[in-house]
């Protein structure tokens, strides 16, 4: 069985006070989905506006609204991270490589459709079509196993990554409404126009950080 879904990869958080994190060590990938509990929530938010912190605003008084700023940008934000795919049968794991943006998630769109797309880097996971199928390499690097799916498959498979970050934002609807009511609404809806959450599910133009 192949699943996919979206992860984001953790930024360091060892010191950070402004809200509950959750304890992952720098570079853990975290799913987004409807599972996660406050400190997971909170782990995102953190990650994505410190991985953006060029743009905060230091005029803000309050240092947790300074340090949300880049995520309220109109030009949108960049998540570090992407699809995670797995082969449930064999434990093979492609993860997004590095420099790989979550907020590109739909560019898989163009794959389902034949079209290609960059995974990212160190580890450098590549896709080939072979007919209507489509073959997910790990790192090509280091090659070894490979997932191997119907690209007609592809299509439902990211429905259900849409599904997720649905999810995902109706708990950081809570979370902000929690930890930041004063710019709770802009929050969620940057985070959904940012990662492309709730539009259609068809290939869309993406922000660019």
């Amino acid at each position: 069985m192949i699943d996919i879904h979206p992860v984001l990869e953790n930024g360091a958080l060892d010191d950070f006070a402004l809200w509950p994190v959750a304890g992952q060590p720098p570079y853990h990938f975290t799913q987004l989905n409807g599972a996660l509990d406050r400190a997971g929530v909170g782990t995102v938010v953190a990650t994505v506006a410190g991985y953006n912190d060029s743009r905060a605003d230091h005029r803000c008084a309050d240092p947790a609204a300074a340090f949300l700023s880049p995520l309220l940008h109109e030009e949108g934000f960049i998540s570090p991270g992407g699809l995670r795919v797995r082969d449930t049968a064999t434990g093979t794991t492609l993860n997004p490589g590095c420099c790989c943006g979550l907020e590109d998630w739909r560019a898989w769109l163009e794959v389902s459709d034949g079209g290609e797309m960059w995974l990212g880097h160190d580890p450098t996971p590549w896709a080939e079509h072979d007919g209507e199928a489509l073959r997910l390499h790990p790192d090509e690097k280091r090659p070894g196993p490979v997932i191997e799916l119907p690209r007609a498959e592809l299509r439902r498979l990211l429905a259900g990554v849409r599904q997720d970050l649905a999810d995902f934002l109706l708990l950081l609807a809570d979370w902000a409404g929690r930890y930041a009511p004063d710019s709770a609404e802009a929050l969620v809806s940057a985070f959904d126009e940012s990662l492309q959450i709730t539009a259609p599910l068809q290939r869309t133009p993406h922000w660019h950080g």
